[in-house]
């Protein structure tokens, strides 16, 4: 599908006037009772534009978007919590969808890849552990071991997204542990109802103990035994594969940050616009009159034009290069962005006062979920590393 101003505008429109209501039930209501059911109803409406999973191409019922399409639908997406997840993309999922597609077996892609495509099951990606540093995933105790025509899995993984709803996990595992560092890994399919598949707790994020959507697991491997078949890829190409999902992945959250800061952005001129300081006066004094208020504002704006820039600039570079050879453009978008994202959401929250850190706008849920953005896919000081790396290199 051509992504025309038109789509984008009407997607828009969609998710301002069917989403957005809906973001306080996700709050305050029970999510997989109450708010999945309405969801459905909101996906069916997805799929019937042709909207359905924009990052997947048209033969597999997606819209077949290029990266910088994506970049444009990603943001609108991301100005509210349930927008990626009503437009089949969200996360793990749609990296998941991605490392199927692209070196998944014929088998696996029938049984696990359309499926997920379809929305028809959730799945989830299992990588860190909480023993090893998550900055470098080269390093890990999980070892998958060949028994006949099995596999025998063992290892402690946590910060699992969504594995309590997932109908299967890519796990990464060592299956060649006498091969050099880079080639000991390998990704490996794992049914959620499997023997030994054990998940210890949901981990409370900043005192939120997620389910569902956004819940974030501790799991244990005991002797979980899956056939070899489930294995993708080749045997020690599990860290290759990690870094081609990463690469593009890091673009997906950048997408979405930037559309969280507009929407926080709004808000924060809404609140401003409409917030009396002193009634007495004539006419009243409002928020938007204060100068620190303004300069929130213009520094804001400023700050998010600059970061879409740089990514739609990166996704282009990924489009035409591929993702290692944007890996620099890759990483500092990977922390610009995310430093972007920290002080307009932090100016919105401030501008709100006392309200800004209660549940009644959107602004604390992203405060608390969205903290990590320095954290996962690599911190930011990795990132920064490499860059200056890559920078230096050329005055050798």
């Amino acid at each position: 599908m051509q992504l025309s101003n038109e789509i984008c505008e009407n997607i828009k429109d969609f998710v301002r006037e069917e989403l957005f209501p809906l973001e306080s039930k996700i709050q305050h209501e029970d999510f997989n009772k109450t708010i999945v059911p309405i969801l459905e109803e909101k996906r069916a409406i997805v799929k019937k534009e042709g909207w359905w999973a924009p990052h997947m191409g048209t033969s597999l019922g997606g819209m077949g978007l290029s990266l910088l399409e994506l970049a444009r639908v990603g943001e609108i997406l991301g100005q509210t919590p349930i927008g990626h997840y009503v437009f089949g993309c969200q996360a793990p999922d749609a990296g998941n969808m991605e490392v199927l597609h692209q070196f998944g077996t014929e088998e696996q892609k029938q049984s696990y890849l359309h499926p997920l495509v379809r929305g028809d099951i959730r799945s989830c990606f299992s990588m860190t552990e909480p023993d090893f540093a998550g900055s470098n995933p080269i390093h890990m105790a999980t070892t998958a071991v060949r028994d006949g025509g099995e596999y025998v899995i063992n290892g402690h993984k946590w910060f699992t997204t969504g594995a309590d709803s997932a109908a299967f996990a890519i796990v990464m595992v060592v299956t060649n542990p006498e091969n050099g560092k880079y080639n000991q890994a390998s990704q490996i399919i794992v049914p959620t109802d499997t023997k030994g598949f054990e998940i210890i707790r949901n981990i409370s994020i900043m005192g939120e103990k997620g389910s569902g959507w956004h819940s974030h697991s501790e799991i244990r491997y005991n002797d979980v035994r899956v056939p070899l078949k489930n294995l993708i890829g080749q045997e020690g190409e599990g860290f290759a594969i990690a870094q081609q999902r990463l690469g593009p992945g890091r673009i997906h959250h950048c997408m979405r940050w930037i559309g969280i800061c507009e929407r926080a952005l709004s808000l924060m001129c809404q609140r401003a616009s409409t917030r009396i300081l002193d009634h007495s006066k004539s006419p009243p004094v409002y928020l938007k009159d204060k100068q620190i208020i303004q300069m929130w504002i213009a520094e804001s704006r400023a700050e998010i034009d600059a970061a879409r820039l740089l990514v739609m600039d990166c996704a282009k570079q990924i489009d035409e290069i591929g993702s290692y050879g944007a890996r620099k453009s890759v990483s500092v978008i990977k922390f610009y962005v995310a430093e972007v994202f920290r002080k307009v959401l932090d100016r919105a929250i401030q501008t709100h006062g006392a309200l800004g850190i209660t549940d009644d706008t959107p602004l604390a849920f992203w405060y608390r979920h969205e903290r990590g953005s320095r954290i996962y896919d690599g911190p930011d000081e990795v990132h920064k590393s490499r860059v200056a790396r890559m920078e230096c290199k050329k005055y050798k």
